[in-house]
């Protein structure tokens, strides 16, 4: 039996991939590739820095004795300093150039964003994932006629694919917003304590070499962008700007989730439910929406971490203050396990959502006659009848069958009344003809053609090889 607290987002919920990324060994091994990279690029630029020095430094870049580490740094109360002395110890004939002339914000801050730059591009895959996903279910339903709804009352009628379009659409503005975070993404580089890069210029005492040092860096690390002009850390907008992207994607997650859950509920659409699955302790018939409604409360977790970087970023002091670093270990890390579970559970759903046609049609023809008045009318006038009249008539009509319905539980009879009116002169069957479904949802089934041609798939085709290849599993 486990003695600590586990995360449930790291015990339960994200892959074992999102959880190597922001593990102790992720980190602090690549505190270490900066620091070998800190060194490379010193020597370059002509500080007296061994190849010897650096193979070594390298040797050891994944051996790390944390008891060691969590020994100094009770000793020190420092957790960089701890670990450039245990690295110290590995590495013995290049202890005294480990960490030359950075501060620590050189390795935590660069580790950050080269965490979440990795990090974003498993969340890149599994949300094209689902929008892959999502495009064979739009396809397969285009022509699914069912109840489309305002104020979840019966508006007029829709396509269960169009309905999807809408899902996919919220994903390809997440993506699109992805995009920009990868491309704008920037390392801190190395400036030093108050961002002036002062120790450096102490160092080479010549400012041509030192304005080298932070593109040669971000070279040997693999990122292109570093900010310009920095105090000590990078500033934590950056943070910020990379949460609210992760929470755009919950909040489209948790879109679908409920109208999932809404569908759910009338009985036309249900998440997959395995042979084995239990929906509820209780009463053992229930098929609970349990994914749809486990993405609502992730995405709630993600909204309520968006924030923290919000307020970070908007309370440093001038150059420095060591009021973000408890914050940040805690809040990025989480809102990415948060996201990439999201995404999990999104991609396992819409893989098997099942539709159930029998059901949405009956619930259309529920509603139907009171959606098809206006084709009546126009009918009933071709025949000869005044419109006006016609028109009270239809209003009177339907407030009697409504009555029907609501007072009495009786079916709706709005079909009988009006082919029983003289007035209208049409027969029940040219009313039904009148009332077919599949000629009352507009263009819903060639919007979903030409969507899915002009812009989801010029999209899936560019990104191929990063999303065909994945399999998501969900863990509870």
């Amino acid at each position: 039996m486990e003695k600590t607290y586990v995360t449930p987002l790291s015990g339960r919920y994200a892959s074992k991939e999102m959880n190597e990324i922001w593990s102790n060994d992720s980190r602090y091994s690549t505190w270490r590739r900066l620091w070998v990279a800190l060194a490379e690029t010193e020597k370059e630029l002509g500080i007296d820095i061994t190849d010897e020095q650096i193979a070594e430094m390298k040797t050891h870049v994944e051996d790390i004795d944390y008891d060691v580490v969590a020994q100094r740094e009770r000793e020190c109360r420092h957790d960089v300093m701890a670990h450039v002395y245990e690295f110290g110890t590995k590495c013995p004939s290049a202890k005294g150039i480990i960490h030359l002339g950075a501060t620590s914000c050189y390795v935590t801050d660069n580790a950050e964003v080269i965490l979440m730059s990795k990090a974003l591009e498993i969340i890149k895959e599994k949300l094209l994932l689902v929008i892959a996903n999502l495009k064979e279910f739009a396809i397969k339903n285009k022509d699914v006629t069912c109840l489309g709804y305002t104020h979840f009352q019966a508006a007029q009628l829709t396509t269960v694919g169009k309905r999807a379009t809408l899902w996919i659409q919220d994903l390809l503005e997440d993506l699109e917003e992805l995009e920009f975070v990868q491309s704008h993404l920037k390392l801190l580089g190395c400036k030093g304590t108050t961002g002036t890069q002062e120790s450096f210029m102490k160092l080479f005492k010549d400012e041509e070499k030192v304005k080298q040092i932070d593109k040669k860096i971000a070279e040997k690390v693999g990122l292109a962008n570093v900010f310009a002009v920095s105090g000590q850390t990078y500033t934590r907008k950056q943070d910020s700007r990379v949460l609210n992207l992760l929470a755009e994607i919950a909040q489209s997650a948790a879109k679908f989730a409920n109208d999932l859950r809404l569908l759910q509920h009338e009985k036309e659409l249900e998440e997959p439910f395995e042979k084995g699955q239990i929906g509820s302790s209780a009463m053992a018939y229930k098929r609970n929406p349990m994914r749809s409604e486990r993405i609502n409360s992730l995405s709630r977790h993600i909204l309520a971490l968006t924030q923290d970087p919000m307020i970070t970023a908007s309370t440093q002091w001038l150059e420095r203050t060591l009021d973000d670093s408890a914050n940040r270990r805690i809040c990025i890390p989480e809102a990415f396990l948060a996201a990439e579970a999201i995404l999990i559970l999104y991609a396992n759903i819409t893989s098997g959502i099942v539709v159930y046609p029998n059901v949405i049609k009956s619930n259309i023809m529920k509603e139907l006659p009171f959606m098809g008045t206006e084709e009546i009318l126009m009918n009933a006038v071709l025949k000869g009848g005044d419109r006006q009249e016609l028109h009270e008539k239809i209003r009177v009509h339907s407030m009697a069958a409504t009555m029907e319905v609501k007072e009495y539980g009786r079916p709706n009879d709005l079909v009988d009344r009006i082919a029983g009116d003289e007035a209208f002169g049409l027969t029940k069957e040219e009313i039904l003809k009148i009332l077919n479904p599949d000629h009352l949802c507009g263009r819903a089934p060639g919007q979903v053609e030409d969507f899915i041609k002009e812009q989801v798939n010029p999209i899936l085709n560019k990104y191929k090889d990063l999303y065909q290849n994945i399999n998501v599993e969900v863990n509870v």
